[in-house]
């Protein structure tokens, strides 16, 4: 309906004087349906450009749009309203044929075709091998496992990868950790230490590292190396220790992820950037720029070029690169691979750094408009009304195994959407675990198991489901306004995808399950005469299909008991 009021908008407009060749008419659902069904705000925003009253601008486009004519079948009725507001009504045709799609189409309503946007890659997780994933990492793997959903939804070939650096000086600590607890398990009597982690006094072996990882998995490794090789690997690099860890913390996190069902296509190992000299033929380049240059024994990014206040370092004193280095190499590296969109997840720590990287990128002569990056704001666990303490390096943090185990994935999913990702999320744990329909997921999934238990009785007493139901018998006010609701799936679908926010799905999925307990409240299917009850099923179905499609969408099961 947007698409087709657009054209309709934009062939009036082309013949007004004064509007510009790009503007683009923006619709909204109205609030009151005293309101219409649909809502365009073009004349204020149009008033600047033609100097004129918004108010007379809207009567004039009323007054052509009626001219065209509209098709009636899907417009009844235009309003000028307020100061000017153009409100639209729907027809009932378009409401009926809209009802017949969503049954035809069924598990692809609101589904574009595949590959007809073109191609995408989301990169998302990306937590180098150093611990498990916890509850930090858990965000950003919803949130990118569903924008890639999203993606696909509306016609995007999408490609979802991890990447990863299994060097530098945390897996150089990782593998130091576990050869210490290592060499414990050699020697129960090795001397020890007291170190401070985060105001709590721990005792740990005297080669362990002051900023090492204290997790219980690193004496999981260690216990396994003892086990399979004995004392044999005392006296070796701590390599062989940074390696066995790395493995079996890899298939953790993809196991974990797993339970979420987040399935990656690509891994990117940032090591790979370093052959053949890439990264540091990015540097000579940069040079050449005039946009990187040596001082205090390192290597400068001239980001105030680029507006900051200050240059960044790229390469530090002792030779080892920044982040910023590496994803320069890795950009340049997905913008090679020819995708015609490139969508970076990152917490809320890389808002003030990731310009750095898309500018340097820009300027070594790279197309950058396809490079779109999310940032989201970190997640408190709150249980009775407290933050739930963490630490990353000590055995104080929750695992996102820990938080589905205590929570179930449907939940762990659903809260990560609820709030819009530039928002700081509170995870309430005890809301979470509510079994009833107090519970935000619950609800929507106990609205979608109530109507397949409507369906089931209805089989059960011989209903018969017609195969064309006389939808025009739906004309009681809660029935016309559930499947107005129904009708902007695809709609949503858009543009959730379109601003990279999924939480307007589950929004949109509230007020669908909303309108259906009103609906199911007011009108009787199993009762009323068999032409008005098989309509009335019919919209019930639509209601289950649309349910059952975005919460598929948000990576949710949508049961048929519960």
């Amino acid at each position: 309906m947007q698409s087709y009021l657009t054209s309709q908008l934009l062939r009036v407009l082309s013949e007004m004087e004064g509007v510009p060749v790009d503007f683009k008419p923006e619709f909204e659902q109205p609030a009151s349906t005293e309101h219409g069904d649909l809502a365009s705000n073009a004349p204020l925003k149009l008033a600047r450009f033609l100097k004129r009253a918004p108010r007379q601008i809207a009567e004039d486009l009323s007054e052509r749009l009626r001219a065209l004519p509209l098709d009636p079948d899907r417009i009844k009725t235009i309003e000028v309203a307020g100061p000017g507001f153009l409100n639209f009504r729907y027809g009932t045709a378009y409401l009926f044929s809209g009802l017949e799609k969503i049954l035809s189409e069924g598990s692809n309503f609101g589904r574009a075709e595949r590959g007809s946007k073109g191609t995408a890659i989301v990169e998302f997780v990306s937590a180098n091998p150093t611990g498990p994933l916890t509850v930090g990492h858990g965000r950003n793997a919803v949130l990118g496992d569903t924008i890639a959903n999203l993606l696909s939804w509306t016609g995007f070939d999408v490609t979802r990868e991890y990447y990863f650096n299994d060097a530098g000086r945390q897996m150089r600590t990782l593998g130091q950790s576990v050869k210490a607890r290592y060499l414990a398990a050699v020697d129960p009597d090795i001397s020890t230490k007291t170190i401070d982690s985060d105001g709590e006094l721990i005792t740990v072996p005297e080669c362990f590292p002051d900023d090492g990882y204290l997790g219980e998995y690193i004496q999981h490794v260690a216990s396994e190396l003892f086990e399979k090789h004995g004392d044999s690997l005392v006296s070796s690099d701590s390599a062989i220790f940074k390696d066995a860890a790395e493995k079996r913390i890899f298939e953790e996190i993809k196991t974990t992820l797993g339970r979420l069902g987040i399935r990656m296509d690509s891994y990117f190992n940032e090591k790979d950037l370093y052959e053949d000299n890439k990264v540091w033929e990015i540097v000579e380049s940069l040079r050449e720029l005039d946009l990187a240059y040596d001082s205090e024994g390192a290597v400068w990014l001239r980001t105030k070029k680029f507006g900051k206040e200050k240059d960044t370092v790229l390469v530090k004193s002792t030779g080892e690169p920044t982040y910023r280095l590496p994803d320069i190499g890795y950009h340049i590296d997905k913008i090679s691979r020819g995708f015609d969109l490139i969508v970076d997840v990152f917490g809320a720590d890389h808002i003030a750094t990731y310009p750095d990287v898309v500018n340097a990128v820009k300027a070594l002569g790279h197309n950058t408009d396809s490079i779109d990056v999310v940032i989201y704001q970190f997640v408190t666990l709150v249980r009775k009304g407290k933050p739930v303490k963490m630490s990353t390096r000590k055995a104080q943090y929750v695992t996102l195994d820990e938080l589905m185990d205590e929570v179930s994935e449907d939940v762990t999913r659903f809260f990560f959407l609820m709030r819009s990702a530039n928002t700081h999320l509170e995870f309430d744990l005890d809301l979470a675990r509510e079994a009833s329909d107090t519970n935000p997921v619950f609800y929507l999934q106990y609205a979608h198991a109530r109507i397949c238990s409507i369906i089931r009785k209805a089989k059960e007493v011989g209903f018969t489901f017609s195969q064309e139901a006389d939808f025009k018998l739906l004309t009681h006010d809660s029935e016309e306004a559930l499947l107005k609701e129904l009708l902007l799936f695809p709609d949503v679908i858009r543009r959730a995808a379109e601003s990279r926010e999924p939480h307007r799905i589950s929004n949109y999925l509230r007020e669908v399950a909303s309108q259906f307990t009103q609906f199911y409240g007011q009108c009787r299917i199993i009762g009323e005469t068999p032409d008005l009850a098989s309509a009335r099923m019919d919209l019930a179905r639509a209601s289950k299909n649309v349910l059952r499609n975005g919460l598929s969408v948000l990576g949710i099961s949508a049961p048929e008991k519960m």
